[in-house]
């Protein structure tokens, strides 16, 4: 099964963790994405731009429009994913709780339940 892990965060949390400590932090996800890519459950680990640096589009009636965005009414935004393949949900909580960000913020999980045909 895959899974998909979600880390949100915000400002005042990660303004209250000192540069060396987001140093370790980062050292330590590395090296569990390590473990996972060897043992053949890790799908892939994404960072993502902050919310400034999105983009919102809609299609409606043939005209797209961008917006910059989305703004979420939260504070909290997502700062990373990561998507695993592995035999449970308790292992993908397991995968989670090892996260050096559960320390910090939490992690979401996330059944995925449809995955695209690429083979059309």
């Amino acid at each position: 099964m895959k899974f998909m892990l979600l880390i949100y965060g915000n400002e005042e949390n990660w303004a209250s963790i000192s540069s060396e400590e987001f140093d370790e932090i980062l050292r330590q996800t590395d090296a569990l994405n390590q473990e996972l890519l060897e043992s053949g459950e890790l799908v892939g680990a994404y960072g993502v731009a902050d919310q400034l640096n999105a983009k919102m589009v809609r299609a409606d009636a043939g005209v797209t429009t961008v917006i910059d965005g989305p703004y979420a009414e939260a504070k909290e935004y997502l700062g990373s994913f990561t998507i695993v393949d592995c035999e449970s949900l308790d292992r993908a909580l397991e995968i989670a709780a090892a996260n050096p960000a559960a320390r910090y913020v939490g992690v979401e999980v996330r059944p995925l339940i449809h995955e695209a045909n690429l083979d059309m």
